[in-house]
């Protein structure tokens, strides 16, 4: 009975949280509008770019995004119907989650060890790998997917700079003084930990069941049933290689290891890892180039 309770409990200070917070639970109508388009199986190319094309400066980003080294396409793409047709509509709607996400990551530094700008770095990091180890792997997964996936997996962190400003400081003072484990300090503070707060964020967002997965379970994926553990597992392993290069703010799994089992869902080798984690400086730097407003 007393876990029904403690679940009730998270539950009320989850919602109680995402309905007072402010700037950040509101996304631009834009993006709302092009997520409510893919997912409706019944939407051509041409209603995406009609929404899009209103809205001069996502144009502006979506073909910055498309053009730029981190996104690797052959020769230039002048236009976002041309983007469209060359992409697909999935790749074109993360380009477009991405471009507008980027915004919500602003505001004071907190304290030494987190800021907004830090957690931005982190969640930057967490997407090109994310990005790159689905490249690497035999395992179905949609890299421009797992880009999105691995900006937002923090996005409960902001809910509670915003709605607990005093407690979540007191979080990272206690992770910074001694070895406990993040979530547990979340959950003892707070009442509940970002994956909660991000889970209950993006599903206010209406976003795609996949996303609010890797969201609510990048650090237990296997929770998640099976059709929803390869994004979560990706999503795991590279906020671990994150959080143990210290890029950005990288207490929330600085305690963990990739294990054997997480490179079995994942289907690449150790040796790939490596490969994947040498990467991640050049493509961190680019891929914040390109994403910056």
């Amino acid at each position: 009975m007393a876990a029904v309770e403690t679940a009730d409990e998270t539950k009320t200070v989850v919602d109680k949280a995402i309905a007072g917070i402010g700037d950040i639970a509101t996304l631009p109508e834009v993006t709302i509008k092009i997520i409510e388009i893919v997912e409706d199986p019944k939407s051509t190319a041409r209603d995406l770019h009609e929404v899009i094309k209103n809205d001069p400066a996502l144009s502006v980003k979506v073909l910055k995004v498309v053009n730029s080294a981190f996104y690797g396409l052959p020769g230039q793409v002048a236009s976002v119907d041309r983007a469209i047709i060359l992409l697909g509509l999935s790749a074109v709607k993360n380009i477009a989650i991405a471009a507008s996400i980027a915004r919500l990551f602003k505001g004071k530094r907190i304290s030494e060890q987190f800021s907004a700008a830090d957690l931005w770095q982190h969640s930057v990091a967490v997407a090109v790998a994310a990005r790159t180890l689905a490249k690497c792997s035999p395992n179905p997964a949609m890299p421009d997917e797992l880009f999105v996936a691995g900006l937002i997996h923090d996005i409960g962190t902001l809910v509670e700079r915003q709605t607990f400003p005093d407690q979540f400081s007191e979080v990272i003072r206690r992770c910074t003084e001694t070895d406990i484990e993040f979530l547990a300090c979340e959950r003892e503070v707070i009442g509940a930990d970002h994956q909660a707060f991000g889970v209950g964020l993006t599903t206010k967002w209406k976003f795609p069941r996949h996303l609010r997965a890797a969201v609510g379970f990048h650090h237990n994926p296997e929770a998640v049933s099976v059709e929803l553990k390869n994004i979560a597992t990706v999503i795991r392993a590279a906020d671990i290689m994150a959080c143990q290069e210290k890029i950005g703010f990288y207490f929330t799994a600085r305690h963990d290891d990739i294990s054997p089992e997480i490179l079995d869902v994942l289907g690449i080798t150790p040796e790939q890892f490596e490969e994947v984690r040498a990467s991640v400086p050049q493509q961190l730097e680019e891929a914040e180039a390109t994403l910056k407003s």
